[in-house]
């Protein structure tokens, strides 16, 4: 079985939380687009559901799908989102922001009665920390933002003709170590210009992990299923 195979299961597996008349969030990703495609069946099938999208590119393939989207800036409260992640540990600790997307989703997040991650196995890990960390950055501050993260002993890259739908720029950060995950986001929110970064350290409360096409699901206080 391959990787895609376990984001399509794990998707299903998130999906199937969704019910009736529920706002749901919608993440950006290639696993996220399993979501997406699993939640269009649903609906096609007669489930009542509306959604807000995390990217230009979800809310279309969600529209093209048949779902609705509704804009985010009219809402301050989701029941449910569902999202992929690059890295998460048995914390519940994640990074995101492979697609970008990361100050999107942590704000609908924020706004959700409960967050779900989806991923492949390749994607837990024993402790966060080996990925990339995105950081959402002014263009006006660049040059600003990238040394302040350098001090934090980030080697960085800013992401080349790159821009957020938000229209700022990333710079993708790698650390030598992440002993402190908390700390290192609170330095990092810190920086003026530092827009937003991709540690997800209390967003998720539960994980779909789909790994030889076993699924298995983590909750926020340590159950396994």
């Amino acid at each position: 079985m391959s990787a895609d195979d376990d984001k399509r299961l794990a998707a299903e597996a998130a999906v199937a939380e969704v019910m009736d008349d529920m706002l749901v969030g919608l993440g950006t990703g290639s696993t996220t687009a399993h979501a997406i495609a699993a939640l269009a069946r649903r609906v096609r099938a007669g489930l009542r559901v509306q959604t807000v999208a995390t990217s230009d590119a979800t809310a279309a393939a969600a529209r093209a799908a048949g779902i609705v989207v509704r804009d985010f800036s009219e809402i301050a409260m989701l029941d449910l989102t569902i999202d992929g992640a690059d890295e998460i540990d048995a914390r519940l600790f994640a990074i995101k922001g492979a697609g970008g997307a990361m100050l999107r989703e942590k704000t609908v997040a924020a706004a959700s009665r409960r967050m779900v991650v989806i991923a492949d196995g390749s994607k837990r890990v024993a402790a966060i920390g080996a990925a990339k960390l995105p950081v959402e950055v002014l263009p006006f501050a660049r040059a600003f933002v990238v040394a302040a993260l350098e001090r934090l002993a980030a080697m960085v890259t800013v992401r080349a003709d790159y821009r957020t739908d938000n229209g700022n720029i990333i710079a993708d950060c790698r650390f030598p170590a992440m002993s402190d995950p908390r700390a290192l986001a609170a330095r990092i929110a810190a920086i003026p210009g530092a827009l937003g970064h991709g540690l997800f350290l209390d967003e998720v409360d539960a994980a779909y992990i789909a790994a030889d096409g076993v699924v298995t699901r983590l909750e926020r206080g340590g159950s396994t299923e």
